[in-house]
């Protein structure tokens, strides 16, 4: 079982030059070495220009902005949300190119245990006011309190994101955080009022695109926009075939999934497609991935 302790890094979270989007930002830590303690640590590679990291945000998952060429719908609002809430303002974009902000960098501080498979550390996102008091590098017990002044509380309250963890995250914090989603779900809030995982209709990518595409778990549109692109290069099947053939593969798509206390499944095996239909059997709030 995952205890709840993070380390505390402090530093700087900056968006010029960027692509921030509804979950992530880059980051520059104070002290870069701290990063060194994190799991997998060897796969964090900052940035040679200024030293900057890009962030995966724990326990949550935004409607994508820039998954290559493709986006979906609310991805640039949670992003402009999440800016304000960090504390920019006057920001001007060249596409999704952050051209210029005041400021151009917010002290803060992120906690994180790990690093994920692409090098970026999975991360709760505190402002600098919330740890004043705390020492950079510490390891710190992480609980609900603590978790309601993060970021990533309050996207997930007000609706603006998904929930979506792994296991790689303590047990007390799913739960805790699963009660603040089935919250944000209950009142129809931000994502939850336009959600459409569980029926879907998979014609090809303006189905799930603005302006008119149908919102749904990210994780399953980046699925669902690699198999479109297989399909435009010659698949055949549907998109349950395509996940199970990339098994075994260098880019493996069919995630393992744990629906409460059950055997892991795979993600196909939530799937039926009936046909341009695609329809998810499980409920969202459910869904416990396993971290690759």
């Amino acid at each position: 079982m995952v205890a709840p302790f993070y380390q505390l890094i402090k530093g700087n979270f900056v968006i010029v030059g960027k692509e921030p989007d509804g979950d992530s930002v880059r980051f520059i830590a104070d002290n870069p070495d701290l990063y060194q303690n994190l799991h997998r640590a060897f796969r964090i590679k900052p940035s040679t220009v200024d030293g900057s990291v890009q962030l995966r945000f724990e326990a949550i998952d935004a409607t994508e902005l820039h998954y290559g060429t493709a986006e979906q719908p609310l991805g640039a609002e949670t992003r402009d949300v999440l800016l304000n809430l960090l504390g920019f303002s006057n920001i001007t974009f060249r596409g999704t190119k952050v051209v210029s902000a005041n400021p151009e960098q917010i002290a803060g501080a992120i906690l994180s245990q790990a690093a994920e498979a692409n090098g970026r550390p999975v991360s709760y996102i505190l402002l600098a006011e919330a740890t004043a008091a705390l020492e950079d590098g510490s390891w710190i017990h992480v609980t609900p309190d603590l978790i309601q002044q993060t970021l990533n509380y309050r996207l997930l309250v007000k609706g603006l994101v998904y929930y979506t963890v792994y296991t790689s995250l303590p047990l007390t914090h799913r739960q805790f955080l699963r009660e603040v989603a089935q919250m944000a779900r209950e009142q129809q809030l931000g994502v939850w009022s336009a959600d459409r995982t569980s029926s879907f209709v998979l014609l090809d990518q303006t189905s799930l695109s603005p302006p008119d595409g149908q919102v749904i778990l990210p994780k399953l549109f980046r699925r669902c926009t690699d198999y479109l692109k297989a399909v435009a290069k010659g698949f055949a099947g549907n998109l349950t075939d395509w996940l199970v053939s990339t098994e075994g593969t260098s880019r493996q798509e069919n995630d393992q999934v744990i629906l409460g206390n059950m055997t892991p499944l795979k993600l196909s095996d939530l799937l039926e497609q009936r046909n341009s239909t695609i329809v998810f059997n499980a409920d969202l709030l459910d869904l416990v991935f396993v971290e690759k």
